[in-house]
C-alpha cells in the first residue's frame, strides 16, 4: 500500500512563511512526477506547482516568484516553501504523485490535504 502524508500546515500572518512537506511510503519502485494542489472553499481544486524526477519545476502563475518546490528522491519526499503568503493562499493544499509499485503497477496517489490559512 502507497500513502502520502503531508505535513507543515497552519496559520501565518500575510507576509509569512511556511513549508509544506510531503512524504511518500510503501512499496515503492519509482516516484515520477509530483505536485501540489490546493482548494479553497467553493472554489475548483488548482495546481499550486508540480516537479519531475529531473528536477524540472511549473509554478501556477499567482505563486511564482514567491513558492518554490524542491524534492529529495532518496527521501521520496517532495517539499514546498511558501514566502510572502496572502489571504488568497488560504486553501487545503494535497500532495500529489505518479508512483510505480513494485508490483508493476503505476497510478496517481493524493495525500489526505493539509489546511493552510493566511489571516491576521
Amino acid at each position: 500500500q502507497v500513502q502520502l502524508v503531508e505535513s507543515g500546515g497552519g496559520l501565518v500572518q500575510p507576509g509569512g512563511s511556511l513549508r509544506l512537506s510531503c512524504a511518500a511510503s510503501g512499496r515503492i519502485s519509482s516516484v515520477y512526477d509530483m505536485g501540489w494542489y490546493r482548494q479553497a472553499p467553493g472554489e475548483q481544486r488548482e495546481l499550486v506547482a508540480s516537479i519531475t524526477s529531473g528536477g524540472s519545476t511549473n509554478y501556477a502563475d499567482s505563486v511564482k516568484g514567491r513558492f518554490t518546490i524542491s524534492r529529495d528522491n532518496a527521501k521520496n519526499t517532495v517539499y514546498l516553501q511558501m514566502n510572502s503568503l496572502k489571504p488568497e493562499d488560504t486553501a487545503v493544499y494535497y500532495c500529489n504523485a505518479d508512483i510505480l509499485k513494485f508490483a508493476g503497477t503505476r497510478l496517481r496517489y493524493r495525500g489526505q490535504g493539509t489546511q493552510v490559512t493566511v489571516s491576521s
